[in-house]
């Protein structure tokens, strides 16, 4: 191909954390100049609207707030949940590696912080090797202003929202779980922001201070700019372009509408998200029920690297994956809400269709949505799933958009809400069964046992509480067991949970370099990848932010290597 519009070292596509670590990492080592293209018009993908978590062992922050930790005891855990011919000892001895090392680089060098999460544990807590706390890291807040391009910055996740707030993971625990102080930190955050009055005259529903995922993407991000890195939104990948060898010298793409071709000498690094919005792709390789309508991945994700890659032979793995948790559809927001949290709080519990329960509600999002997969059948759908609780878990906990009784009673919450696609009241569990379409007489059998369990602490049937994770949204308060409470007090409460994803799992093969792979196993000349656009590394999703953590770390490993 002879004819460029434009020419670059090395090209990056997607705006999310892997992107932006590999495009910091490519500049800062003789890189060359690196050009980041965005397909949406908005920037950071699904990282920004994440929880903005990061799972990576022996990290220098964790080590500085006394943790004991080690590579060995994180391999020994990992391989204790993720089997040998799903992912090989040298990736994850790479991951390992290359993770802290990322930190430490972004650290030393761009904006970046984090906070290693002391109480966040390891989702397979049982297993050797495995630790109660920090190994999961979350972004420090920021000033959204510090970024030049705020106004295009991907929110995060409303469940991260009250109103204008966002709040931090750990912020978010302790408001949930009535931890002490909460109140407090809660009144001082909205009077920080009601009292920021330079920041009223910008004119928007956001406060300044941006958590989570946002602040994440935010402060990789505002490192992007200070080294003036260049990053178009509007410019989606449609073709990698090849030379009579075999090396990737150049993208084709589609900017503000019009096609485009890039040079590129060094390489082409994808981190363009996953195929969740792709119905094909879904209908092709994830298993049912499942739905794109049901995603809360950004919509820009439609496997456009996966699908470029696969059409000059690249290896594909693990597209049967999908990083999955229930989610709700909120009459009037534009995507769905993650049912993480709620779920997971004394006084709830989780029903399919015949009323009963399938899983517990307690553990890890992941392992929740495989259960709801594995005893899913005709005769017994878990499609439609429904959270059921009374108006005394109404009154003490922020139910998504409801939020607490006393803050937005039923008689104020929206019309559009009442829908038995999203929520049902009744004064009885008669009447909750009806409105909902879950069968009555199984539904009281349920809520007596759940009820019973609650008073003895034992869950007889799935073992809610008996976890670490289990318990990491408990509250001391209900004893003997913080995970189960009693559902008696009307009226009842149904929310509907679907079956949903926050991104997929499936794409390339890659190495230890972040090289892709072709169907023969030799590396593809000139091009890389990571994050969601690869085939999972921590497929089990064994802890707090076990996508983000391999994007990092092999983005860092691809910018690195590319130079």
């Amino acid at each position: 191909m002879e004819n460029w519009d434009h020419e670059v070292d090395t090209l990056v596509v997607g705006s999310g954390n892997g992107a932006l670590t590999a495009a910091i990492t490519a500049h800062d080592h003789q890189g060359g100049n690196v050009l980041i293209i965005e397909k949406a018009d908005t920037i950071g993908g699904t990282s920004a609207i994440s929880g903005g978590g990061i799972w990576i062992p022996n990290s220098h922050y964790a080590k500085a707030a006394g943790a004991k930790d080690n590579a060995e005891e994180a391999k020994k855990y990992l391989r204790s949940t993720i089997a040998e011919d799903l992912v090989s000892d040298e990736l994850i001895d790479a991951y390992l590696q290359a993770g802290p090392d990322m930190l430490k680089f972004l650290a030393d060098s761009s904006r970046c912080e984090y906070i290693s999460l002391a109480m966040y544990p390891d989702y397979y807590a049982k297993n050797d090797g495995a630790r109660e706390g920090h190994r999961s890291l979350e972004p420090k807040p920021m000033a959204r202003n510090k970024i030049k391009a705020w106004r295009h910055l991907n929110e995060s996740h409303q469940m991260m929202y009250a109103g204008p707030i966002s709040f931090t993971q750990r912020e978010a625990h302790d408001l949930m779980t009535e931890a002490p102080l909460a109140p407090f930190m809660f009144v001082k955050l909205m009077l920080t922001h009601f009292l920021d009055f330079g920041w009223k005259k910008v004119k928007t529903k956001r406060a300044r201070r941006i958590t989570c995922g946002a602040a994440g993407v935010g402060r990789l991000l505002w490192s992007v700019e200070d080294r003036d890195i260049p990053l178009w939104r509007n410019a989606g990948l449609s073709d990698l372009v090849k030379d009579d060898a075999g090396r990737v010298i150049g993208v084709k793409i589609e900017k503000d509408g019009k096609p485009m071709a890039v040079r590129v000498n060094k390489g082409v690094i994808l981190a363009c998200g996953g195929f969740e919005h792709n119905d094909a792709l879904r209908d092709a390789h994830l298993p049912k029920p499942s739905s794109s309508k049901f995603s809360a991945g950004v919509a820009s994700n439609t496997g456009d690297g996966i699908i470029a890659a696969q059409n000059i032979g690249a290896k594909l793995d693990k597209m049967n994956h999908a990083w999955w948790v229930t989610t709700w559809s909120v009459p009037g927001e534009k995507r769905p809400r993650l049912s993480v949290i709620e779920k997971s709080l004394p006084g709830s519990l989780v029903v399919n269709g015949q009323g009963k329960r399938f899983a517990n509600e307690s553990e890890n999002y992941m392992a929740f949505q495989h259960d709801l997969f594995r005893t899913h059948s005709e005769t017994s759908p878990n499609d439609p799933a429904f959270m059921v609780f009374d108006r005394t878990y109404r009154s003490e906990n922020l139910v998504g958009p409801l939020m607490k009784f006393k803050q937005r009673p039923d008689k104020a919450l929206p019309k559009r809400f009442f829908t038995p696609e999203f929520l049902v009241i009744g004064d009885t569990i008669e009447e909750l069964a009806e409105k909902a379409g879950i069968d009555a007489d199984s539904l009281k059998s349920t809520i007596s046992n759940f009820n019973e369990y609650a008073k003895t602490g034992k869950d007889e049937e799935f073992q809610r509480g008996d976890a670490a994770y289990d318990r990491y949204y408990g509250k001391d308060k209900y004893k003997p067991n913080p995970c189960l409470g009693a559902i008696e007090k009307p009226p009842f409460y149904a929310i509907r949970s679907n079956p949903g994803d926050f991104g997929t799992g499936g794409g390339m093969v890659i190495n230890t370099n972040g090289q892709v792979l072709a169907e023969d196993g030799a590396p593809i000349d000139g091009l890389y990848a990571c994050g969601n656009c690869t085939a999972a590394l921590l497929p089990t999703y064994p802890g707090p932010g076990s996508t983000l953590g391999p994007a990092m770390a092999f983005g860092y490993l691809a910018g690195k290597h590319v130079s």
